[in-house]
């Protein structure tokens, strides 16, 4: 499973894949300077390992896409079916804007969304994990603070579609390792002087990964009527902050108003450890006792069930 990446890459048929290392090199052949993008890798490394994290994504496991056969192909951050695969520990992910051509339209936006993407995708590789047999597949029980028993409960329930909170755990660690990348693209963009692009989609995509959209910028509905690509990614730009990270930032204030950066890196040392003994009795001691489990926990996840 984890030799052949195949599946993956298969549901993307009109792009060609390679891995990060291969695409800078040729990026770097092509006279396209890939220095913010080796910055802000190096600076997450240093970053994360704080959070108990002692290797990255190795970058031959981070398969960029772009070199589509499909007219009008838009790539980035929110394209569809991509991310980190945890079975086959495998990053898809595609170069923002048009991807018929090997090189990026927008280097510098290009490579800050592509930052964005290998830092978030980062600490979900390195998310503690723990796996049982069943019936001879694997199935993964623990994923950071997140749990699902053998026998298929899973530990939170999904959130009612259209709220601001959460109580979803896997809401809380998306939204954790989105606001974590998010900051290391902010400042990477600041070290380098990038600015803020004058057009519209190019503005949103870079104060989505720099973490500085407007609620303006999620109510908006954009459309690019030269390209139903650009007007899609532009909706699913507005869904991911208002489904993820909106929820996140909403969760921190709701739990740890005027403690939310504390709150947010005792919850990815955790997410990375897989010890929750810190954060809960943080929480706790806020709170009251069994908060984490009183927040999460669904009531079902102690009915019994069938046997592994």
């Amino acid at each position: 499973m984890r030799a052949d990446a195949a599946p993956l890459t298969g549901k993307h048929p009109d792009h060609t894949f390679r891995p990060l290392s291969e695409r800078l090199d040729q990026w770097a052949t092509d006279g396209i300077d890939a220095a913010l993008l080796r910055a802000g890798i190096e600076g997450a490394r240093r970053r994360y390992s704080g959070y108990g994290l002692t290797r990255m994504l190795p970058l031959d496991r981070v398969l960029v896409g772009c070199e589509s056969t499909r007219a009008g192909a838009f790539g980035g951050f929110h394209h569809p079916d991509q991310g980190y695969r945890h079975f086959q520990m495998v990053a898809v992910i595609t170069m923002f804007g048009p991807m018929e051509r090997p090189n990026p339209e927008r280097p510098s936006l290009a490579l800050l969304d592509l930052l964005r993407a290998y830092a978030h995708d980062c600490l979900h590789y390195g998310s503690r994990r723990r796996y049982v047999e069943v019936a001879g597949m694997p199935v993964r029980t623990q994923y950071g603070i997140n749990f699902r028993r053998a026998t298929g409960q899973s530990y939170s329930a999904s959130d009612e579609r259209g709220t601001p909170h959460t109580r979803n755990l896997g809401i809380v660690m998306e939204g954790a390792c989105d606001r974590e990348a998010r900051s290391i693209t902010r400042h990477a963009a600041r070290l380098f002087g990038i600015e803020e692009p004058p057009d519209v989609l190019g503005a949103l995509a870079f104060r989505d990964v720099t973490g500085t959209l407007t609620e303006a910028d999620t109510t908006r509905e954009l459309d690019v009527p030269e390209s139903e690509e650009q007007t899609r990614y532009a909706a699913a730009l507005a869904g991911y902050e208002k489904g993820v990270d909106r929820r996140y930032a909403h969760f921190l204030k709701e739990f740890a108003c005027g403690e939310e950066h504390e709150c947010h890196t005792r919850l990815l040392a955790a997410i990375i450890t897989g010890d929750m003994s810190e954060l809960v009795a943080w929480l706790d001691a806020r709170h009251g006792p069994g908060t984490f489990a009183g927040l999460f926990r669904t009531p079902g996840y102690f009915q019994p069930g069938l046997a592994a």
